[in-house]
């Protein structure tokens, strides 16, 4: 069996897919940090807070007490900001910011300002260059668009004439409640 020849786009994204994997691997050795005596009082919620107390047994590493958030724990530096895909996220809000980008390597997600015409500008754009987007939120309007804007037009105008129907008919039911000024 011969192994499949490897091109060199994939060999870069497969190497940091190995990077996120190692960093798997030493987060499943760290210990669950926690906070503070946690485990004894229900008004506390579990999440860390470095102890600070002048007699904490945690912050003075007291043998048999849970463990503190150090330097040594850290993950693999060359897995640092990697997104657990294996690219390394851009944050974009223009057009000019995707330019550049490189496709094997870096992945992009969209600003949660950028509203949905620069959104889907960006999308398509993006698509064009080969980009992995990592927050794929498709809008309604260009769905709508996509489906076919000839059956949806018939019946959108045969919805807004049952609505001006309606319409006239709640005006005339106000109109004969209105007579009176008499309060009910």
């Amino acid at each position: 069996m011969t192994k499949p020849e490897i091109t060199e786009s994939s060999k870069a994204s497969q190497a940091q897919r190995e990077k996120v994997k190692l960093r798997r691997l030493v987060k499943a050795n760290k210990p669950d940090f926690q906070g503070q005596e946690i485990w004894r009082y229900k008004r506390i919620r579990d999440r860390w807070r470095r102890p600070r107390g002048v007699d904490s047994k945690m912050r003075m590493n007291t043998k048999g007490w849970p463990k503190t958030v150090n330097v040594g724990y850290g993950g693999p530096k060359t897995a640092r900001y990697l997104h657990p895909s294996g690219y390394a996220e851009v944050l974009v809000h223009n057009l000019s910011e995707i330019e550049g980008l490189d496709s094997t390597t870096q992945a992009i997600r969209i600003a949660h300002t950028v509203g949905g015409k620069r959104r889907m500008e960006i999308i398509t754009r993006a698509k064009e260059k080969g980009l992995h987007l990592l927050n794929p939120r498709e809008l309604k309007v260009a769905k709508e668009k996509e489906v076919g804007g000839a059956q949806e037009a018939k019946e959108g105008e045969a919805e807004k004439e049952e609505t001006s129907t309606v319409g006239a008919e709640s005006e005339t039911v106000v109109e004969e409640g209105n007579q009176g000024n008499k309060p009910r």
